[in-house]
């Protein structure tokens, strides 16, 4: 967060039932929250989780002072803000790990404490769990896609400047290679990657009109001949020629920004060969998404800068994810609303895979009862402990062990699962209990 206190990224609903229950005497009850999301966006096969590490780090400045203060006493009484100005959590938060994947149903965070310290975080959660997963599973896709590729992310224009960065670190979670955006360099560790624009070749104009071999030498003497060449500003195969010619057969990438992308890059391929520059790799952006990038695969593109998609989740900018009180001291509780209706109980989940390491099962199960079994299967629990006494646990994933994790859970996937065509969620999740087998979802 860029500002002192988190406490105000919340509704304000949330702080009128804290009112309430603090003057009914419900405030104090032991509660249990679940973030869950009851279906993955359309077309989807699987979700990543993402955006946990933010969360804690939030969790830690979640705190109202005067200024906070200020801004909720317009609506608050003074009980209430007298307990506001003293909150801390407290609780504890389990949940999956950063890069794991989720399916519907998925308790991918428990969130235990009193009813006051757990319900005015459900907006904070559910705003950075929603954009964080959204943005990863849709670069997870992208990466897929891709096939090995580097791919570049350089969305930060097409977004709000804070989710830009935010947006940079999950495209890096799910295997984005690097990103423009220098505050997720500064303040993730994300590798940064940049050159130059149209408006560099366009500055170098003069009355004799363009000179895009200018443009080139300028670039080429201030970061080497194994910088990335722009070519398309003007005539594409001209602009690869004079890219060669001043930089010469090391240069290292000419980048193809608009146009039919597959059919320059072929193109582009074939003169740089001719004119020796066989090592010069070619980058490709403009408006792409999974699907576009499926389809370059054949081509010969070696690297993908992607904006636009991936900062907004393509074509799903939410998880949509939500976060609902199951247990009141001990007590199951459960909202039976129409279409949205949620199932009671604080929950574990366990995942199944064959030996060969290919999942095939997910099992949520009540979280006192005893984890299921299946033989011949190998188990893998999936809630870890995040939050205890209130604290951040000591040995949390780093950002490259999340990566890793993701990686290894895309390859665990059965192979129907990586698909971009509509189907069914790659691993089917079940409900079980002792009083029956569960269904599946």
């Amino acid at each position: 967060m860029s500002l002192d206190s988190s406490a105000l990224f919340t509704d304000q609903y949330e702080l009128t039932m804290l009112s309430a229950a603090l003057a009914d005497g419900s405030a104090h009850r032991r509660c249990s929250f679940e973030v869950f999301a009851r279906r993955l966006p359309d077309g989807r096969r699987y979700g990543v989780v993402a955006g946990t590490p933010r969360l804690i780090a939030a969790l830690a400045s979640f705190r109202f002072g005067d200024a906070e203060i200020d801004v909720v006493s317009r609506f608050l009484d003074d009980a209430t803000l007298q307990w506001l100005r003293k909150y801390r959590f407290t609780g504890e938060i389990d949940g999956y790990r950063e890069g794991e994947l989720y399916f519907p149903g998925s308790p991918i965070l428990s969130v235990t404490g009193t009813f006051a310290e757990c319900v005015v975080l459900e907006t904070l959660i559910l705003s950075i769990l929603n954009h964080d997963s959204a943005i990863a599973s849709a670069a997870a896709r992208m990466v897929s896609a891709a096939d090995g590729r580097p791919m570049i992310e350089m969305g930060s224009r097409r977004t709000h400047e804070e989710s830009a960065v935010a947006a940079a670190r999950a495209a890096y979670l799910a295997g984005f290679t690097a990103t423009s955006n220098l505050e997720a360099v500064r303040r993730h560790g994300v590798p940064g990657a940049g050159t130059s624009a149209h408006a560099f070749t366009l500055l170098h104009t003069t009355p004799d009109g363009p000179d895009e071999a200018a443009a080139f030498r300028g670039q080429v003497a201030a970061l080497g001949a194994g910088t990335t060449l722009l070519v398309d500003t003007y005539d594409i195969t001209k602009g690869v020629q004079t890219a060669v010619e001043v930089a010469g057969t090391e240069l290292g990438g000419v980048r193809i920004d608009s146009g039919d992308l597959g059919v320059l890059a072929r193109q582009v391929r074939s003169q740089l060969d001719d004119l020796g520059a066989t090592k010069t790799k070619i980058v490709v952006s403009g408006d792409l998404d999974e699907y576009a990038v499926a389809a370059l695969r054949a081509e010969p593109v070696d690297v993908y800068g992607v904006g636009t998609a991936v900062v907004v989740g393509s074509g799903a900018p939410t998880a949509g994810m939500v976060y609902k009180l199951v247990e009141v001291n001990g007590i199951p509780v459960e909202k039976r609303s129409s279409l949205k209706a949620s199932r009671g109980g604080a929950k574990r989940a366990v995942r199944f895979a064959r030996d060969t390491g290919t999942v095939v099962e997910e099992v949520i199960y009540p979280a006192r009862g005893p984890r299921p079994e299946q033989d011949g299967l190998e188990a893998s629990d999936l809630l870890v402990p995040l939050v205890r006494g209130g604290e951040a646990v000591a040995d949390a994933d780093t950002l490259e062990e999340s990566r890793a994790l993701l990686a290894a859970g895309l390859v665990s996937l059965p192979w129907e699962g990586l698909k971009l065509s509509h189907g069914d969620p790659a691993v089917p999740t079940r409900f079980a209990d002792s009083h029956a087998t569960g269904r599946t979802l």
